[in-house]
């Protein structure tokens, strides 16, 4: 039944996955078996106690008691099993083991951030080792989000100005996605990121090392890629309309004004300051709303988006 469990609710990749699938099949199928029963006993009643002819009576039918009781005690007996099932469940969920990873996450307008005991940011982008438990530490910086994994089977409100906690045990080594399942905004289905599962071994070299296949990717390409993941879609559009912030369609070399009378041009120094320090000038008819990506994004990662921009003919 494993395959058909996900085929349903996709791959279990997490030590929780498996009890919250069999408790939702069980659910599931007592609800379809009473559903085939309750329309079975409908059809046959009916075709059995119909009235034949205008002058038959309908019988003086009382009740039975025993069909009473079985009917009450049993349905209630199947419940107080399924809240037990499910309450530990719930518990389970909600105590990480006490040798987790902890990982701080923070959700905003509209990418997630996650943060590393050694202090290592990263930006949409989770990596954690195969068979370890993670604990996440989650808080909000503007309005409510929803961390949400699908394939580990956890869903978590992300709220600003407190904490919440989620934890999981990857299973299976891959790349899992992550949704914001809270509306929080315009941006809110591209609040969008990915974790990758790797093994012990990978993972210490992702530590040290980041991503190999980012050290070899030419510029242009990079900076491609962290505009479609990075969250650089939502602020910046590629086709010269309008969005949070300035196009990026043909800016390079131009002049922008800022709210404060000043101006620059649009050239290495001036990309690299608006990325690491977005709020220190704003251009003119724009709120000064973007994030600072100090710190979430390697030399070479700034270096590919300019690269990028300079192609936007």
């Amino acid at each position: 039944m494993t395959w058909l469990r996900e085929w349903i609710l996709g791959p279990q990749a997490s030590t929780l996955s498996p009890n919250t699938d069999n408790l939702f099949m069980f659910i599931t199928a007592i609800d379809v078996f009473f559903f085939l029963l309750i329309a079975f006993l409908a059809v046959g009643f009916a075709k059995r106690y119909r009235r034949r002819s205008p002058d038959e009576l309908t019988p003086h039918i009382t009740h039975n008691q025993v069909l009473e009781i079985a009917w009450s005690v049993g349905p209630l007996i199947l419940l107080i099993g399924i809240f037990f099932w499910g309450f530990h469940g719930y518990v389970t969920a909600q105590v990480a083991p006490a040798n987790a990873i902890e990982i701080q996450v923070a959700g905003k307008k509209w990418q997630w951030q996650f943060e590393y005991p050694d202090g290592l940011r990263t930006l949409n982008e989770l990596s954690v080792p195969l068979n370890r438990p993670v604990r996440l530490v989650m808080t909000g910086e503007d309005v409510i989000h929803s961390f949400f994994v699908p394939g580990f089977r956890i869903k978590k409100d992300v709220l600003p100005n407190r904490y919440t906690e989620a934890w999981f045990q990857a299973t299976r080594p891959g790349t899992y996605q992550i949704f914001c399942a809270e509306y929080c905004g315009k941006g809110h289905s591209d609040m969008l990121a990915k974790i990758n599962v790797l093994d012990d071994q990978a993972y210490q070299k992702w530590l040290v090392e980041g991503d190999e296949s980012l050290k070899t990717m030419p510029l242009k390409e990079l900076g491609a890629l962290i505009h479609e993941n990075r969250g650089c879609a939502t602020w910046h559009s590629l086709d010269g309309t309008r969005g949070q912030g300035p196009s990026w369609k043909g800016i390079w070399g131009t002049t922008e004004k800022f709210v404060d009378g000043s101006s620059a041009v649009v050239d290495e120094n001036y990309v690299r300051e608006s990325i690491l320090e977005p709020q220190k000038h704003v251009v003119q008819g724009y709120e000064g709303i973007m994030p600072t990506y100090q710190g979430l994004l390697r030399p070479r990662e700034l270096l590919g988006v300019i690269e990028f921009i300079k192609t936007l003919k």
